[in-house]
């Protein structure tokens, strides 16, 4: 910084300081404050992929104390300072969450529903926002024809229930991947995670959320279009059955990532190191690599559940590593 600089800075400092002074004085009749909103405004944002139009829909963000073993295979101070660069919260770790609404022309698809409206009120708010998005954006939970789940980990798979228990998309199908489902619902497996807290919770919160809708309940394969424009791709190792999307029409594609790789400030900057969530995180490593290295030589949009709304961009090689240039904001359409 130049001294013209450090001298304009001071002399603005010096300004607002003044200005402090003046307000503590009583203020005219000519106007009255006006009080805070307290509000944020609606999370959802729409683009084109061809024909089709598509919503990224916010759930929310949750910030929390970072715990010891976020990232399993590097110290903690490592994942602390790559939080810090990234401007969290000194100590937390932040972690958005995103569904995206396809709407093909026939049909009107919702990737992942988010964590739950059960989880509004007890998160104050911070998650759990995916109904109320959705309403700001003019969609009846009633109009969604298919909720395609990427996995079913809780914050991709509980917002199927509404706040009663019921079906948040009460005429829609729900497909989730074989793989993922065969996983998840085998006693099996289950047994072998009683010692692994988070997976022993995972995997009982995948049984109380299907309890009584398992014929409800379609199972799609890898790569196959599951709906019209919407073709799954085999993405494993955060989950066994871990899915990613390409939503296609036209000369124009889309790759919905779900969950590659959790937030892109840590796992696209370093794509080597294995978060917490990943049930097979040498898999999921190598997934990670081919899967942006295809990205990133195509060019193609990218959309991360777990990036900063509204979650679009490209990813570019960085050496070794990646890095994620958002989309800049549209107004149209």
């Amino acid at each position: 910084m130049t001294d013209l600089d450090r001298r304009q800075l001071l002399g603005g400092a010096a300004a607002a300081t003044a200005a402090a002074a003046l307000s503590s004085f009583p203020a005219s009749t000519a106007g009255a404050a006006v009080p805070p909103s307290g509000t944020q405004a609606p999370g959802f944002y729409r683009y084109k992929v061809g024909s089709l139009e598509c919503t990224s829909i916010n759930d929310g963000a949750r910030s929390f104390p970072m715990p010891d073993t976020f990232v399993k295979n590097v110290p903690k101070e490592e994942a602390l300072a790559a939080a810090e660069a990234a401007y969290m919260p000194k100590g937390m770790v932040t972690v958005p969450f995103n569904p995206q609404l396809i709407n093909t022309g026939s049909k009107l698809v919702l990737i992942d529903c988010g964590n739950g409206i059960a989880n509004f009120e007890p998160s104050k708010g911070a998650v759990g926002r995916t109904l109320q998005n959705l309403a700001a954006a003019g969609v009846d939970p009633k109009s969604v024809d298919v909720v395609l789940m990427s996995h079913l980990h809780p914050d991709h798979t509980n917002g199927i229930r509404a706040l009663d228990g019921s079906m948040a998309f009460p005429n829609a199908e729900i497909m989730v991947p074989a793989k993922d489902w065969e996983f998840w619902m085998s006693e099996e497996n289950a047994a072998k995670a009683e010692s692994n807290q988070m997976m022993k919770n995972y995997f009982a919160n995948v049984k109380k959320i299907y309890a009584g809708i398992e014929s409800k309940v379609t199972r799609y394969d890898w790569g196959k279009e599951v709906v019209p424009g919407v073709t799954s791709v085999a993405t494993p190792g955060h989950t066994p059955g871990h899915t990613s999307f390409v939503v296609a029409s036209g000369n124009s594609k889309v790759l919905i990532q779900s969950d590659v790789t959790n937030i892109p400030e840590f796992f696209l900057r370093n794509p080597d190191w294995h978060v917490a969530y990943d049930v097979d995180p040498e898999t999921a490593q190598a997934t990670r690599h081919k899967f942006y290295d295809m990205a990133a030589a195509e060019k193609a949009t990218v959309v991360g559940f777990h990036f900063t709304f509204p979650s679009i961009g490209h990813v570019e090689k960085d050496g070794p590593k990646y890095r994620l240039i958002p989309s800049a904001w549209n107004p149209t359409i």
